[in-house]
């Protein structure tokens, strides 16, 4: 494996990883409608000479480079889908389609891998293994997703993946740094549904009504209390109250309050007991006051995301030989991820990209209608994927 080959070829691609990276930013898709998008890697993966599978899962597209023996079948993961945000970044290439923007960074994904399976392409006659691209649709969609449909549609097998990987860009660290650590690194997401049914009324008169501000305003306060008195502070937990809805006018106590909002969690026993507090508190609050409670929550939405240790000790290896970049242990993540869907059924590691770079003005967060990437470290990300591929699936 001739690393400084490899990492002059991700430069020499870098402008066709940048056109492609820029063509999707404009034209970014939402979860489950990423069409215009798979279109374009299936036909940049078979302009490679790539075995294309298309509408796997869905919206999904699998690629895949045969190795001599195919004893062993690397899996490398990329999301399509964009966010129901509204662009303010002044890019010249900024989002044709008002409302929705890649504001998490997808479009980098995206065009990395197609940087990296190009490199690839060139040494298949050099590769052991297989190597089989999954870009994935709908990662924001923190139910089902797009992981989920793609594996039961067979993205996984013929040939079995044995190891799965991928990357996402992060405003958290710092352009040209790769955080990653062994075990769990993001958290299970479980977003819920608060619905307060009282008794509206006239304003001037709330003795007369069963208020449902009141109330959710009480049932907020008492779900904030379920962190700090009823789990172990030494257990990462965070409730979020995200969204509040109700009423119409300045005198109209409302019939109903809907909150809606996220838990985030590492344990599975502590997500079993959180769930059910917040089911059992709401309840109580609401009842204390005269009112209805309807407790819900989104159904299958994605595990923690798990690093392999074996598997991750060797990729820190891996990125360490990138000349420039810095490899970092990173603490856990509150965020969650749809690849932990993938890494439940193929040891793997997942990892981070910084993007955040003060001196360009790359300073906003991710989901930010501000978030931006800096080109120049696209071929890190390139890079990581054709070394960790050669690495894990074999070659000369």
């Amino acid at each position: 494996m001739d690393i400084k080959l490899l990492s002059n070829e991700s430069v020499e691609v870098n402008e066709e990883v940048v056109r492609i990276r820029r063509q999707i930013h404009e034209n970014p898709e939402l979860s489950y409608r990423e069409h215009k998008t798979a279109k374009l890697v299936a036909d940049t993966l078979a302009s490679y000479g790539i075995e294309v599978k298309s509408g796997v899962g869905g919206t999904g597209i699998v690629g895949l480079i045969r190795g001599k023996s195919g004893k062993v079948t690397v899996g490398l993961r990329a999301d399509m889908d964009a966010l129901p945000v509204n662009e303010e970044t002044g890019l010249p290439f900024a989002s044709k389609n008002p409302g929705v923007m890649h504001a998490c960074g997808h479009d980098n994904h995206v065009a990395m891998l197609l940087g990296a399976a190009c490199i690839i392409a060139r040494h298949k006659d050099e590769l052991e293994g297989n190597v089989k691209f999954l870009f994935q649709p709908a990662e924001e969609d923190g139910g089902r997703g797009g992981a989920l449909p793609m594996i039961e549609d067979g993205a996984l097998e013929n040939p079995h993946v044995d190891h799965v990987f991928g990357l996402h860009v992060s405003s958290e660290y710092p352009a040209g740094v790769f955080a990653l650590r062994p075990g769990a690194l993001m958290a299970a997401p479980d977003a819920f549904e608060i619905k307060i049914r009282g008794r509206g009324g006239h304003g001037s008169a709330p003795h007369d009504a069963v208020d449902p501000i009141f109330i959710g305003n009480q049932v907020i306060s008492t779900l904030y209390g379920i962190r700090s008195r009823w789990v172990d502070q030494r257990e990462p937990l965070v409730i979020s109250v995200c969204s509040v809805h109700s009423g119409t006018k300045d005198n109209i106590i409302p019939d109903e309050m809907v909150l809606a909002g996220t838990v985030r969690t590492f344990d599975e026993t502590i997500r079993g007991r959180v769930k059910e507090l917040i089911r059992t508190v709401s309840a109580s609050v609401g009842s204390a006051y005269g009112a209805r409670v309807q407790v819900s929550f989104k159904e299958n939405t994605y595990p923690v995301t798990y690093n392999d240790p074996a598997t991750t000790e060797k990729v820190k290896g891996v990125l360490s030989k990138i000349e420039g970049a810095r490899v970092i242990e990173t603490k856990p993540v509150m965020g969650a991820e749809d690849v932990s869907r993938f890494l439940e059924k193929a040891p793997g590691t997942f990892y981070f990209l910084g993007t955040r770079n003060e001196s360009k003005g790359l300073v906003y967060p991710n989901h930010s209608s501000k978030f931006t990437f800096d080109e120049e470290y696209l071929r890190y990300g390139v890079l990581s994927h054709v070394l960790i591929a050669l690495e894990f699936a074999g070659s000369k």
